[in-house]
């Protein structure tokens, strides 16, 4: 049902719980057998044929060279172990209340110590830089290892774009925090939205990696969608999620 039209934007994407869910619905109603059939009416009213779904698949330009050879962990595993506070404090609560999680339409804005403040949706995003596949280890203190294949870019190359002054020695990341989509935050303990920072240093390793996808497709919501920060010797899979907010700051806040 996917069609390839370049004119789509990320606002076209459709969250594949969404995207179930309708399908579902046209089982109940006995419609799913005509559309199989040839229902293309049907389809196309319920269904539109421009529609891309999360979980859509990105096109990667490369493989990264920075990435391990070791076995990577099942996506299952990935999107059902996770620390995501906003959804919850257990380990399975975000691929259970993360599913309606809205994220289109989505911006980013960058401020402070820079020379240009702005603010990029998830197109100017996905066009800043070609998008790399780059597998990586994450270990925690918690006892655990996974192996992702992510995709993004470094994220020097937003960095170099807002052109930061010289009194900027910090990066600071701020997550979307919303209680009605996240009521579960309530009994994190913790104060949001959530806020991180790297040294400007750290910011400009080519390691740090500004984050759209993995396995090959655009983020699931539990793991931090539609876009975010993948530091793999700081932070582990903990790192800041679902971003709408960089700042460039002069000392730590």
């Amino acid at each position: 049902m996917t069609r390839k039209n370049p004119d789509l934007t990320y606002a076209d994407i459709t969250p594949k719980s969404v995207y179930l869910n309708r399908r579902q619905i046209l089982r109940g109603m006995g419609i799913a057998g005509a559309m199989a059939i040839g229902g293309k009416l049907v389809s196309n009213l319920v269904l539109p044929e421009t529609t891309l779904y999360a979980g859509t698949k990105l096109a990667v330009a490369s493989k990264s060279p920075f990435s391990t050879t070791e076995k990577q962990t099942s996506y299952d595993d990935v999107t059902h172990y996770n620390n995501f506070y906003e959804f919850g404090t257990d380990k399975g609560d975000p691929a259970k209340y993360a599913q309606n999680f809205r994220t289109s339409p989505w911006t980013i804005s960058i401020k402070g110590e820079v020379q240009k403040s702005m603010k990029l949706t998830m197109d100017d995003i996905l066009k800043l830089a070609p998008l790399e596949e780059r597998i990586y280890r994450h270990r925690c203190v918690e006892r655990w290892s996974i192996v992702v294949p992510w995709i993004g870019y470094s994220f020097s190359n937003l960095v170099k774009l807002a052109q930061p002054t010289e009194k900027a020695k910090y990066v600071a990341f701020t997550t979307y925090f919303d209680h009605s989509q996240m009521p579960q935050a309530s009994h994190a303990g913790i104060q949001f939205p959530y806020v991180e920072g790297l040294r400007m240093d750290e910011a400009m390793h080519p390691l740090t990696l500004l984050c759209v996808g993995m396995y090959g497709e655009t983020l699931a919501n539990q793991d931090g969608a539609p876009v975010r920060m993948v530091i793999p010797w700081k932070y582990g899979y903990k790192s800041v999620k679902s971003l709408v907010k960089i700042r460039f700051v002069k000392s730590v806040l």
